[in-house]
């Protein structure tokens, strides 16, 4: 358990340091840290760690001890007299064992669960940093929509000062004006795109839906890659979460073995006898006393056979439900590490094509200091500018979105 509990804390760190940027960090940082102290799901979940926790105290008893009274109605005469009442006392005591058999059974069980609460945390932590990042894009591309709606109305301005002197026509002006209200659209569609990711982030932190939620304004992508290892994996709390189901099982089974050992049984009667009068004999009255030693054993029982037959089949599940869910991480580890690259690679061709197209456009607007400007090729360079900054950012995204699930396949 302590070690899960280190992986968390583990996980938390990564997560931050992952993203390379401080201000990054912080920021994400905080809405992870509230989104664990505050999310039902995982109150939930510890809810039932906590219950299932419980559960060792309740296995940690022995059968009820019984008790009885009985009265002569018809007095029964004995050589000492007549008995009268009976009364019992009976106690019935599991194999030796049994009931720390029951209390490790108990215990392992709640190991399972708090698997669960550590994988809860893990996606908790994934879908909000996966919300954070789709979030930047959004507000880094109305940020984008802001500059371009800026350069349109320089160039606006200078079509206009063309058309006064007879170099450029109304057509070009209004064609701006167009496409600033194009732009202007744009930016609308993702404010609205972004209250929907607000609310989304708000959701998972368990607070007011239209709370604002702060990112960080420029993002990249950094030098260099951290590198992961498929062997990795096999500390994913999503597998850790098998060899705890395994070892629940294999307790079952030492509860089952102590469980199919004979069942011990201690009593005591006491009978109250009266005593006589039409004669004095020895012992005359004298009460009985009567210890009572009881085993119950399962002869005919082929019960503990058969869970014991179940038990092995269900390790045999339980291991070959590893190596099913192995297999779907390798490939998914594979998949977004691939995806990353791929982020990587587009990232470093829209940065070449944005200086490119910058270049472009100070071309043009040299030209338009030499008396000669065409405005078809103004709108045809903006529109190129914005598709690969917008390209820029969606690479960015990408990026830390494919890292985020690396990080929570691999730490």
């Amino acid at each position: 358990m302590k070690t899960i509990k280190l992986n968390i804390k583990a996980v938390l760190i990564l997560c931050c340091l992952f993203f390379y940027l401080e201000g990054n960090a912080q920021q994400l940082e905080t809405l992870i840290s509230e989104a664990l102290t505050n999310s039902p799901e995982i109150q939930k979940i510890e809810l039932q760690y906590r219950i299932a926790s419980e559960k060792v105290n309740e296995v940690n008893t022995i059968p009820n001890t019984e008790f009885g009274v009985g009265y002569f109605v018809s007095e029964p005469e004995t050589r000492t007299g007549a008995q009268r009442a009976r009364f019992s006392v009976k106690q019935m005591l599991p194999w030796f064992g049994t009931i720390t058999a029951r209390e490790n059974y108990a215990a392992s069980m709640a190991e399972a669960d708090y698997v669960e609460i550590t994988i809860a945390k893990r996606k908790l932590i994934l879908s909000v940093s996966q919300f954070y990042y789709q979030l930047y894009e959004i507000r880094a591309k109305q940020l984008v929509l802001d500059e371009n709606i800026k350069l349109l109305k320089t160039y606006e301005r200078l079509a206009l000062t063309s058309v006064e002197v007879g170099k450029a026509s109304a057509v070009d002006v209004l064609r701006l004006q167009i496409r600033q209200n194009e732009l202007q659209q744009e930016k609308e569609v993702l404010r609205q795109q972004s209250k929907g990711f607000e609310a989304a982030i708000n959701s998972l932190l368990n607070r007011n839906y239209d709370k604002s939620v702060t990112v960080i304004d420029d993002l990249e992508i950094p030098i260099k890659d951290i590198q992961f290892s498929f062997d990795a994996l096999t500390l994913n709390p999503e597998l850790l979460k098998y060899d705890k189901l395994y070892e629940s099982v294999t307790q079952s089974e030492a509860l089952n073995l102590r469980e199919a050992k004979p069942t011990l049984g201690f009593g005591l009667d006491y009978i109250s006898v009266s005593e006589r009068t039409d004669m004095n004999v020895v012992d005359n009255g004298k009460d009985i006393i009567m210890p009572m030693v009881s085993v119950t054993i399962p002869l005919f029982n082929n019960r503990y056979k058969s869970i014991s037959k179940q038990n092995k089949m269900r390790q045999q599940e339980i291991q070959l439900q590893k190596n099913v869910r192995l297999n779907v991480l390798k490939s998914e580890l594979a998949k977004t590490i691939s995806q990353r690259n791929q982020a990587r690679i587009k990232f470093k061709t829209q940065h070449k094509n944005l200086k490119q197209a910058k270049n472009a456009e100070e071309i043009l607007i040299r030209s338009y200091e030499t008396g000669s400007i065409d405005f078809n090729d103004v709108l045809d360079i903006q529109e190129l500018q914005l598709k690969f900054q917008m390209n820029l950012i969606e690479s960015v995204k990408s990026y830390y979105l494919q890292a985020t699930i690396i990080n929570y396949l691999t730490q």
